[in-house]
């Protein structure tokens, strides 16, 4: 279907692989542009095949099932990481335009191709080695010190494949879990950080760039909680650079779409943590808080439309993923929430609740930084346990 799509004029078919939380999100974003939206879904109760009218049932690991998704499709995008390298690379082969590239997709696939790239080109990562040993590890540890974090080269997502070891004899239980399910591994040093930032940038085939507001990224066992925007008290020279940045390793590694860069900020500077090629948690938000939200914005970029305003809606927004807790049942809190703050947006993403997995998020937005934050995490912490806690 590639050779169908000759521009602005015409209806474009942009399928996403995957039909998470991401995929719903975009799809009303996409039937507000007129675009043809599908999922690739590994089944009709995903999050994304609840709400989305074109769904095709395959799996995302199955050559076959990529190309003949592929094949009613003029772009493919992705909801997530997870698609093998080489397939990705099979469907750029066989003509199907693929955004992000097989070659920008690396460096979100493999962590160590990742450190290694952005390394070579000058910016600032943790320090890193690839271990496959108690005394690789060791002798790391002697250099940079204990602690230091283990990750996973591939797979690792909401603190998944990540672990803070505090000494050797935690790195070698490690070690031990790594080799049982034959995973790769980094050692990285521990950053000593005063807080975690995101900038959400976006990149269209024929170079055009757009930067959103960075924000502070609040984590708790290494799943995102809240988002604050823009970033509390940061310098606007800190901004610009987090910015610029993220515009240039988009340019860089030749990214289309949107770029997520997470970073550290310390008081040496900004350091590069990781990075996704897709909507991304830090930029919910922007489905309120912004005057074109991330899902938009990926779907102009991927099909290589003028790209939207990323300026803010508000002074402040505050976003906070609901987390499943002990009590499934957060329909029938929605009422209470809903009457309690009617300016609070609520978005449940249709999944099985489980503690600790994100089944949604809500967003506030308001004047007062202290007053939205404490806005919605009354809202989030009822919708999940029943109790109004503030921030």
């Amino acid at each position: 279907m590639n050779s169908n799509y000759s521009g602005p004029d015409s209806v474009p078919a942009v399928g996403m692989v995957g039909a998470g939380q991401l995929a719903r999100m975009t799809s009303p974003a996409a039937t507000a542009l007129g675009i043809r939206f599908r999922v690739l879904a590994g089944s009709a109760d995903e999050s994304a095949a609840q709400v989305t009218a074109d769904v095709v049932v395959g799996d995302y690991r199955s050559r076959a099932d990529l190309m003949a998704f592929a094949d009613g499709c003029d772009v493919v995008t992705f909801d997530h990481e997870h698609v093998p390298g080489p397939l990705v690379e099979a469907m750029e082969s066989a003509g199907h335009t693929v955004r992000p590239g097989s070659r920008a997709l690396r460096c979100t696939q493999d962590k160590q191709a990742m450190r290694q790239r952005l390394t070579a080109l000058g910016y600032r990562c943790p320090r890193f080695v690839p271990v496959a040993s108690g005394d690789d590890v060791a002798a790391f540890g002697s250099q940079a010190g204990w602690p230091l974090v283990l990750k996973a080269v591939s797979g690792g997502y909401d603190g998944r494949g990540i672990w803070i070891c505090k000494d050797l004899s935690a790195a070698t239980d490690v070690l031990g879990h790594a080799l049982e399910h034959r995973l790769e591994l980094i050692a990285e040093e521990y950053v000593r950080f005063s807080r975690e930032l995101a900038i959400l940038v976006a990149r269209s085939p024929h170079g055009q760039g757009a930067a959103y507001p960075v924000v502070e990224t609040v984590q708790q066992d290494g799943i995102c909680r809240e988002v604050i925007a823009p970033a509390p008290e940061l310098p606007l020279m800190v901004a610009n650079d987090a910015q610029r940045l993220g515009l240039e390793i988009a340019r860089e590694l030749g990214v289309v779409g949107l770029l997520a860069v997470e970073l550290f900020e310390t008081s040496d500077g900004l350091i590069v943590n990781e990075l996704a090629m897709r909507p991304h948690n830090s930029g919910h938000w922007t489905i309120e808080g912004s005057v074109t939200s991330q899902f938009e914005q990926h779907l102009r970029a991927v099909l290589d439309l003028p790209l939207g305003s990323p300026g803010l809606a508000s002074r402040w927004s505050v976003m906070v993923n609901i987390l499943g807790g002990d009590d499934p049942d957060l329909r029938s809190r929605l009422v209470h929430v809903m009457a309690a703050d009617p300016a609070v947006k609520v978005h449940l993403y249709g999944k099985p609740v489980r503690p600790g997995r994100k089944v949604g998020h809500v967003t506030a937005l308001g004047q007062d930084l202290e007053r939205t934050r404490n806005r919605a995490w009354r809202a989030a912490n009822y919708l999940a346990h029943g109790t109004e806690e503030d921030a």
